[in-house]
Parts: C-alpha cells; sequence; structure tokens
C-alpha cells in the first residue's frame, strides 16, 4: 500500500469558465491534491530531501491557477494532476477542483481527476 500526501483546500483565484465575465474577472478556485508515494524513507531520515515536498506542489498550482486561463475546470484539473508528478516518488495522483458559487443553489462545482504517472503523462 501508498502513503498518501494532501493538500486540502487551497484556496486561489484565477480566471476559469467559459461565460464572458469569467474570462475577465478572477474567480475563487478551491484545488485539493492527494498524491501516493512510499513515505517510508523520510520517515526513516526524518530529511526533506527524502520527502515529496508539498510546498513545492502547492506553489507550482499556485502559479499555474494564476497563469493560465481555461476554460473549462477538466482542463484545469488535468493540467495540475500532471504537476504532481514533478517529484519522481508520486505514482498516483488526483486532483479536486472545485468553483465556490458557479451554480446556483450549490455551495460549489468540480471536477476531481485521478491518473498514474503513466495516463497523466499521456
Amino acid at each position: 500500500y501508498m502513503d498518501q500526501v494532501h493538500i486540502r483546500d487551497l484556496r486561489l483565484r484565477g480566471i476559469v469558465g467559459i461565460n464572458p465575465d469569467e474570462r475577465v474577472n478572477r474567480q475563487d478556485v478551491v484545488v485539493n491534491v492527494t498524491m501516493w508515494v512510499n513515505t517510508r524513507a523520510a520517515a526513516a531520515s526524518d530529511d526533506i530531501a527524502d520527502a515529496v515536498n508539498y510546498r513545492t506542489v502547492a506553489k507550482a498550482i499556485i502559479s499555474h491557477v494564476e497563469t493560465e486561463e481555461p476554460m473549462l475546470v477538466e482542463k484545469l484539473a488535468a493540467d495540475l494532476v500532471r504537476l504532481c508528478f514533478g517529484d519522481d516518488r508520486v505514482v498516483e495522483a488526483e486532483v479536486t477542483v472545485e468553483k465556490p458559487g458557479a451554480l446556483r443553489f450549490a455551495d460549489s462545482v468540480g471536477v476531481t481527476v485521478r491518473r498514474t504517472r503513466d495516463e497523466a503523462m499521456q
């Protein structure tokens, strides 16, 4: 079994959507990430060099959300899941992207993408 590294409720603002106002006004986006990785080496050494650095992954996600302008949440989620594989130790990743308030009467709408390394690189 693989261990999991999580980033929960990363709240960002970016351009995503198909409506004219969504193409010019930044919206709230909430990102959740789970990465499957073997954490035994990091646990044994207590050294960040042996761990998947979640800060590095978060920075890559923040940069992408703030600079790219996809039309679809599906595209954004697929892009972000690929960023999780920047560390060779990540064997599988899942990213959920939600847009709070995007749908009347709903807290949020979102898409979850889960990929293995091989699937993400196709």
